[in-house]
């Protein structure tokens, strides 16, 4: 029954709504905003290189974006790659990459938001993200906590039973290690962490999403130099699977290429989160440099590139440019196959540790995200806190010894619904944020250092906190 409910859920979002959501929103915002991942791209790599300055209430930039990144990098970006390969061929990589580049423009949108609405919680650290911009902004309380409620089931439990379950079968297929015993690891480590709050994730996340990443994609380059003499062929057939070009003889051209989208689209949209108003929770936790609400939307922009176009294209490069040898695994087992294939029996301990670390990383960031959605439905009171992480352990254990199809297809609906409302918020919006990234860009080419000053937006004046921005024009609200 539970299965029953679950694929319909799926098939209506991901098969229309979200496909047609996504889509239209991102190319609105790439329209609306200029062309900005492109025009704009060199300045959000400017950004991230003077993003570990320190924040007097927030966290620092580079802070959040390795946060952000902790929680993107996962496994949709090796596991759910393998999937979207395995259930739909590889035309399903050209629509992540193309899902990849609108959302860069909505997650512009959506962090600027999330900056421009932030509140101070009872310690100083800056909280803010969908629900607060639908609260402040729409004056829309109800959605807030519609969303909220959305993403508590979607990042504390159902993404995080993900992450465990794809960290166990890693550990289960390369060292036959029993999943009750990883799952008893996992928790313990997660529980370590989260205890120490937003603080103590955001450090582990510094230390630990550099180095892991940059590891990733070296193995990955090495793959495809080994390889690069096929390289133009494994191109073209993402391209020709895309549009299923090679399946015209067959006649199946319209289901190849709507199973190509769906399933690249909606695996994109879990690697990179843009338009799910994940990555805004953290955004806000920033104190932005420079001083202006935009300069966090260029730092998550960057991060939905670095996620996809950068790690998940090193996935898929290594299973497409592995042939057949990838074999019939399932998930994270195509990905060990493949890297095995290319550089031997060792390929699968070196997948098995950088899943262990990418999705470890993945739940403590999750979590992050819940915490502030907690905060929120709480009235940024932390008592709740102590029994939500208990929670959020359970869950951890219990994806480690979960059923891969049903969990993958959880976190399909969850996500679906929390992206919906969402994008429902952000295009209403889209009129004020647009408005503050093209005040910073006009500060940036007249050869200022953009700082925000709330008296440009009269309409912000009855819904941001006092002080949160430097001219103090805002007022105290509640």
């Amino acid at each position: 029954m539970l299965e029953t409910i679950v694929n319909y859920l799926n098939a209506l979002l991901w098969g229309k709504l979200l496909v047609y959501g996504l889509v239209g929103a991102g190319l609105y915002f790439t329209i609306r905003l200029g062309f900005i991942q492109f025009s704009q791209f060199g300045h959000g790599l400017k950004l991230l290189s003077i993003s570990r300055r320190p924040g007097k209430n927030g966290l620092s930039s580079f802070q959040v974006f390795c946060t952000s990144m902790a929680a993107r990098v996962g496994a949709g970006n090796m596991a759910g790659v393998a999937f979207a390969i395995g259930v739909a061929g590889p035309g399903a990589v050209f629509w992540m990459w193309a899902i990849a580049v609108l959302g860069m423009a909505t997650a512009m949108i959506e962090s600027t938001l999330a900056q421009v609405y932030k509140v101070k919680d009872v310690d100083g650290q800056y909280r803010g993200g969908p629900s607060y911009y639908m609260e402040k902004g729409l004056g829309q309380r109800w959605m807030g906590i519609l969303f909220s409620v959305l993403l508590i089931i979607c990042f504390g439990l159902v993404f995080n039973a993900v992450q465990a379950n794809t960290i166990a079968g890693a550990m289960t297929t390369v060292f036959d290690f029993n999943p009750l015993y990883v799952g008893l690891g996992i928790t313990a480590f997660s529980g370590v962490v989260i205890m120490g709050g937003l603080k103590k994730v955001a450090k582990v996340s510094e230390f630990i999403v550099p180095v892991m990443a940059l590891a990733y994609i070296l193995m990955a380059l090495v793959v495809v130099l080994m390889n690069v003499t096929e390289l133009p062929s494994v191109f073209m057939l993402v391209i020709n699977s895309a549009f299923g070009w090679h399946e015209a003889a067959g006649g199946a051209i319209a289901y190849s290429v709507s199973q190509a989208m769906q399933a690249g689209i909606a695996r994109g949209l879990f690697s990179n989160e843009a338009g799910m108003g994940s990555a805004a929770n953290i955004a806000a936790s920033a104190s932005p440099n420079p001083n202006h609400p935009a300069s966090q939307g260029y730092i998550q922009m960057m991060g939905v590139f670095f996620d996809t176009i950068v790690i998940c294209t090193a996935t898929a490069a290594i299973i497409l440019l592995s042939g057949d040898a990838a074999g019939s695994g399932e998930g994270i087992g195509m990905t060990i196959n493949a890297l095995s294939s290319h550089v031997g029996s060792w390929g699968g301990g070196f997948i098995a540790a950088a899943i262990l670390l990418f999705c470890f990383t993945s739940i403590i960031a999750n979590y992050s995200y819940a915490e502030t959605n907690v905060m929120f439905l709480s009235g940024n009171s932390k008592k709740a806190l102590p029994i939500f992480r208990l929670i959020v352990l359970g869950m951890v254990m219990f994806g480690a010894m979960a059923k891969i199809g049903l969990v993958w297809d959880l976190a399909d609906v969850s996500m679906g619904l929390m992206a919906l409302v969402n994008i429902v918020a952000i295009l209403l919006l889209s009129g004020l944020a647009i408005r503050v990234i093209n005040d910073y860009r006009e500060q940036v080419n007249a050869g200022k250092d953009p700082v925000f000053e709330t008296s440009k937006f009269p309409e912000l004046a009855d819904q941001l906190e006092d002080k949160i921005w430097p001219d103090g024009s805002a007022k105290h609200k509640r």
